[in-house]
């Protein structure tokens, strides 16, 4: 892998993690694609390969520490140097807290949503500071601008992400690492359907495109913008609309999207 630049995606065998892939091949780099499932990680590949790119892959399950250990091991022994950093992978789950969701689900989704996170930021990051150049891209969620009944530690891990991105960013500035924070909102993924939301009102609502998720990425990460949002309408509303409501009441207007069989027309 010479002669470019390389971009390490974690997440990136779908979703938004496999558009933001797509711009950094179409970009000129070359790629190192982290993902849990090996066969969706091998067909990313392959689809990532014909933009020109040269492309490894690497399988690991981020919400077990050794593998991002693991990782970090594999990129230094083969002798890698990362140039841009996207912090992606994450997962969500819905339901009620109490009395319905297994703890264990909870306690798995915050390793992988804060845990990897502050994990991966903890072991690459330092290699960009002391090059003094790169960039890091951070992926949150709007839903990390307001609470959000039945999907609470989804919500609040994304709150998470926010407060730390903006920490290390503020740690590092005047470093020559540039550090962006994508927050998007409902997106065509396999998100709510993983999640158990598809009944929901914003489950079932229309949702931006990806590819326009992740166009908008790479226009704020190349342009040192310290955050953005996958839609004009996902930016109306973190940027703008939480502003005029307390926390109250942004936790009681998100429970009418988020609340189980919300959607029209689902059974209750």
């Amino acid at each position: 892998m010479k002669n470019k630049k390389i971009a390490l995606i974690t997440g990136a065998s779908n979703g938004i993690g496999l558009e933001l892939a797509k711009k950094f091949a179409a970009n000129d780099f070359n790629l190192i694609i982290v993902a849990r499932d090996e066969q969706k990680l091998q067909k990313a590949k392959a689809e990532l390969e014909i933009l020109g790119s040269e492309v490894k892959s690497y399988s690991a399950d981020l919400v077990n520490a050794e593998e991002i250990s693991g990782l970090k091991a594999w990129v230094d022994e083969q002798g890698y140097t990362i140039d841009s950093l996207v912090i992606n992978a994450g997962q969500g789950i819905g339901g009620k807290f109490i009395g319905e969701i297994p703890l264990e689900k909870e306690l798995k989704l915050i390793r992988l949503n804060v845990d990897s996170y502050v994990h991966l930021a903890k072991v690459f990051i330092p290699d960009l500071v002391a090059r003094k150049s790169g960039r890091v891209l951070m992926t949150s969620s709007l839903s990390g601008t307001s609470p959000i009944p039945f999907e609470a530690v989804y919500g609040a891990s994304k709150a998470f992400v926010n407060s730390f991105f903006y920490a290390i960013r503020n740690e590092i500035s005047g470093s020559g690492v540039d550090m962006t924070l994508l927050m998007p909102g409902a997106t065509e993924t396999n998100f709510f359907k993983n999640a158990g939301l598809a009944k929901t009102r914003v489950g079932s609502m229309q949702k931006d495109d990806p590819k326009e998720v992740a166009e908008r990425a790479w226009y704020a990460l190349m342009s040192g913008h310290d955050h953005v949002y996958g839609s004009d309408q996902s930016e109306y509303e973190g940027d703008i609309y939480n502003r005029m409501q307390s926390e109250t009441q942004k936790a009681q207007r998100r429970r009418l999207f988020s609340a189980p069989d919300s959607a029209p027309g689902a059974s209750k």
